[in-house]
């Protein structure tokens, strides 16, 4: 992603809000130091409740408690909820959306261009876990989840035309249905969200790099002519 914080107002230096910090000074003394929370910081405490607690199962109680702010300071930059999930979601879907604008997912045969996007689809979602985690589990009860759902849907409907390129090209199967082979695709790339930690050392006693290349390798084995 060529922005941090894809699909969100950019982040900025005024703090969202502060705690004095725990002190032994005398009541006299003002507090040496002060917690502060930037809207980027905010959306990564925002984005960890909601996959903890679920979207509907958090409240802006929850997300202050979870901060140390007060609900008036997280007012203060956003409107609610729901604009942490417009803003997390966008994260993630700008970050897959910009896939399909590299030059190797335009350019070449459609074969290499579906496997450049194979490739780099689980190289996003182990990038942006945590935003693509709860990506993956809107459910559509909110104008902000049926709009994550849809631009879902536009991504998978790009990959399907990809698919269904390169088997009239005659380099994938053309007995498998190019929108059961995405489903199929994204099946198995979205079940990291599950069991991928990569703060835990040995995870599946795999680099980043050799998962996507264990995905690419399994996925098109199966789905090459040749």
């Amino acid at each position: 992603m060529t922005e941090h914080l894809r699909g969100a107002s950019p982040s900025s230096p005024d703090t969202i809000g502060a705690m004095p910090a725990a002190s032994s000074a005398s009541p006299a003394q003002p507090s040496a130091r002060r917690d502060t929370y930037t809207p980027e910081s905010l959306l990564t405490v925002a984005v960890r409740v909601f996959n903890e607690r679920g979207y509907d199962g958090t409240s802006m109680e929850h997300l202050s408690k979870a901060a140390g702010i007060s609900k008036s300071s997280i007012y203060h930059h956003v409107r609610g909820k729901e604009e942490l999930l417009r803003r997390a979601t966008g994260r993630a879907l700008d970050g897959l959306f910009a896939i399909l604008d590299e030059p190797e997912a335009t350019r070449g045969r459609a074969v290499d261009r579906v496997e450049h996007v194979t490739r780099r689809t689980t190289e996003v979602l182990m990038a942006e876990l945590p935003y693509v985690t709860l990506l993956l589990r809107v459910r559509g009860n909110t104008a902000t989840e049926r709009w994550a759902l849809e631009r879902r849907r536009d991504f998978d409907q790009r990959v399907v035309g990809l698919l269904k390129e390169a088997a009239d090209d005659g380099d994938l199967r053309s007995d498998v249905d190019p929108r059961l082979a995405t489903r199929l695709l994204f099946g198995m790339i979205n079940s990291l969200v599950e069991w991928y930690r990569p703060d835990r050392a040995g995870t599946a006693h795999a680099t980043g790099d050799e998962v996507a290349d264990a995905v690419v390798a399994t996925a098109f084995a199966g789905l090459r002519t040749t």
